[in-house]
């Protein structure tokens, strides 16, 4: 009579899935996907289910700023919890290798085409997109012995220590870096991690591996691991930009009175989409080492990404687009890294630089020259025409934290990024009103931007339109951003309009 039953539950079940074409001729599944898995092969891939929440919308309706995190991640919660059950329940019966996602409703999954045909036959699934693994472009720090200047060349370009003589230097507010992880007992790091009282350490809430098992292999900081550790040493220079400083004459920082949050989101420079993705979740509701209790409440206020997916790879157009759109419905600002592959124009078109939910940043000099690695727009690969970046900052030549305990500089967008996410934490210091108002924020900068035109021509700029497929609005001025907010020359408008072209 039990196994009648069983089979009589799975007949059920089964029903309940349509019987579709094989995923060989499904739009929906990517054809990289369908390489992976084919002679009997398995293959990582993402499971996209259609049920996705308008966060943006259900935000704007939230009784303040601070509370859309809550609203946010409650919402994202209960579409997962209310629509994967099923999709759960067939990966088990087809001994499926998954993990699911709330941040974007989906399941990275390990399998072969039989999992894939079943996933795409199904009426729930919106897409199927690959989760292979890829090299990240990564700058190369150098690890040279200088002497400690004060504060360094491209902090005091940017105004930061004006700021700082004003007495705002981030304090009470949050930095966090998604990287190649961090050193978190860098002399110019440590005492500036939330994870560290002066005596101990609690990495709980303040750091996530999304690196569980090996991709590149030979990583010299394991895998899963439960203290901040950076296998390649980019996340830890980038890191420095932020908020660095010993406390004595090494001033690298942005905003020193941060605190600083992590995840590490790649294995010696090689990552997946899903490790990108889990960064991000991560960031909206930090949870303990386990990946357990998860609080909206411990949410970074501004994250440096200095990364991309390369162009063979253009990361998982709907995953990836999502969950930045769901970070900034939430109240966190996501500065994103233009790339380096310039100077040509249309060479911003890696994720998740070209997306319209990031502001993306480019790299100048000492002289506020563009530099010529550093990407242009405008954004063609998908269609849009949309200009980029948004904003410049320094980013050749710039000195900071590296892995082993000292300093070195290092060349790249990468370096301009934690400018930009630096300064957020320094204004949100400053003006609690600005907190978690990512759409005013932005526009603040960009309106107090040091404006910059060129004569390039990328997508029809003339030689005088700011802001341009170039520079954006211009370079960082922290200062003049503070001085408009504070002497009541910026108005935000109540009615928020799209920034950039969709």
């Amino acid at each position: 009579m039990k196994q009648i039953l069983f089979i009589a539950c799975l007949f059920v079940f089964f029903a309940a899935v349509p019987v579709a074409r094989s995923a060989q001729s499904s739009p929906r599944v990517d054809p990289r996907v369908l390489t992976d898995t084919a002679d009997g092969a398995t293959a990582h891939f993402l499971v996209i289910l259609k049920s996705q929440p308008d966060t943006r919308t259900l935000a704007a309706r939230a009784p303040n700023h601070q509370a859309r995190g809550r609203v946010v991640f409650d919402m994202l919660r209960q579409t997962a919890d209310a629509t994967q059950p099923a999709v759960r329940a067939q990966l088990d019966t087809l001994s499926a290798r998954y993990r699911a996602y709330w941040i974007v409703n989906m399941l990275a999954v390990e399998g072969d085409r039989t999992i894939v045909d079943m996933m795409a036959a199904r009426t729930d699934v919106l897409a199927i997109e690959s989760n292979r693994a890829f090299r990240v472009p990564l700058e190369t720090t150098g690890q040279v012995v200088s002497t400690a200047t004060g504060v360094e060349w491209n902090i005091s370009k940017v105004n930061a220590p004006a700021v700082w003589a004003r007495g705002y230097i981030g304090q009470n507010r949050v930095y966090a870096n998604a990287d190649t992880g961090v050193q978190w007992d860098h002399p110019a790091l440590m005492s500036h991690y939330r994870g560290w009282n002066g005596v101990t350490a609690d990495h709980n809430y303040n750091w996530w591996d999304a690196i569980k098992t090996s991709i590149a292999g030979g990583s010299s900081c394991g895998y899963d691991v439960v203290y901040p550790c950076d296998d390649h040493g980019h996340g830890t220079h980038t890191t420095g930009t932020g908020i660095g400083d010993d406390g004595a004459a090494n001033q690298i920082g942005m905003a020193p009175g941060a605190r600083w949050i992590a995840c590490r989101n790649m294995d010696r420079g090689f990552g997946r989409p899903e490790t990108f993705i889990s960064c991000f979740q991560f960031f909206l509701a930090p949870t303990d080492l386990s990946g357990s209790n998860p609080d909206p409440d411990k949410r970074p206020d501004a994250v440096g990404n200095s990364y991309s997916c390369p162009p063979d790879e253009l990361c998982s157009a709907h995953s990836l687009q999502t969950a930045l759109e769901n970070l900034r419905a939430a109240g966190v600002f996501m500065a994103v890294a233009a790339g380096n592959e310039g100077p040509d124009c249309s060479t911003i078109a890696e994720p998740p630089g070209l997306e319209p939910s990031a502001i993306t940043v480019g790299a100048t000099d000492s002289a506020d020259a563009i530099v010529g690695f550093s990407n242009r727009g405008p954004v063609t690969v998908d269609g849009s025409n949309r200009r980029k970046p948004d904003l410049v900052a320094p980013g050749f030549d710039v000195r900071s934290s590296t892995r082993g305990g000292g300093y070195g500089p290092s060349s790249g967008t990468s370096m301009a990024t934690p400018h930009i996410a630096g300064a957020v934490v320094l204004l949100w210091s400053a003006f609690p009103q600005l907190q978690r108002d990512v759409f005013c924020t932005q526009l603040l900068l960009q309106q107090s931007a040091v404006h910059h035109t060129s004569t390039q021509g990328c997508g029809g700029d003339t030689p005088t339109q700011v802001p341009n497929n170039v520079y954006g609005y211009g370079r960082l001025d922290v200062l003049a951003a503070f001085d408009a907010m504070s002497n009541g020359q910026f108005t935000c408008p109540k009615i928020y309009l799209p920034l950039v072209q969709r």
